[in-house]
């Protein structure tokens, strides 16, 4: 492969394989159903390019507990999987966005922020521990977390800004760079 020019590699000559290939890296970390409804391949016919686009070195894939994600090969390391994987869940979105405009917050604070019970918010921060994208630390008698690496966060949602379609967040990261 050039590193000029993904597009030109000999492996991209099949049409499908470039659509495959460029709806991915328009789109890093799109999970397979969403592939499959944007594209309207055939499943077998997806999965079969997906694993060839990434025996091939095209693409990289990343398990997030509940979806296999796909990336184009070496743009994103693994911490910035971690972070787009939960980006493109909602509420694991919504809870990175007020961690990262407001600082630490307890489950309490974003459960009454989010409008969702304390056992579901809670679950969305375990998950976000596990990938290693936020800390927490005990304040008093409650727990608070806090993003691991906010500048991060705000600038891959920045740069994707456009594949997350979520008015909610983008006001929250507004309110961020108008500070």
């Amino acid at each position: 492969m050039t590193d000029s020019d993904p597009d030109a590699d000999p492996a991209l000559e099949l049409r499908s394989r470039r659509r495959i290939y460029q709806h991915v890296r328009d789109n890093p970390g799109i999970h397979f159903r969403a592939l499959l409804e944007a594209l309207e391949y055939a499943q077998g016919t997806l999965q079969y390019h997906l694993r060839w686009l990434e025996t091939h070195g095209l693409l990289e894939k990343s398990d997030d507990g509940k979806y296999t994600r796909y990336y184009p090969a070496e743009e994103f390391d693994e911490t910035d999987q971690a972070v787009m994987n939960a980006l493109r869940r909602e509420y694991a979105r919504r809870i990175v966005a007020h961690l990262a405009v407001d600082g630490a917050l307890s489950t309490a604070d974003l459960s009454d922020r989010l409008e969702r019970a304390p056992s579901t918010v809670s679950w969305h921060l375990s998950k976000l521990e596990d990938a290693d994208l936020v800390t927490k630390e005990r304040q008093g008698r409650s727990v608070e977390y806090e993003l691991r690496d906010p500048e991060r966060v705000q600038y891959l949602y920045t740069i994707h800004r456009r594949t997350f379609t979520d008015r909610v967040v983008d006001r929250l990261f507004d309110l961020w760079d108008s500070y």
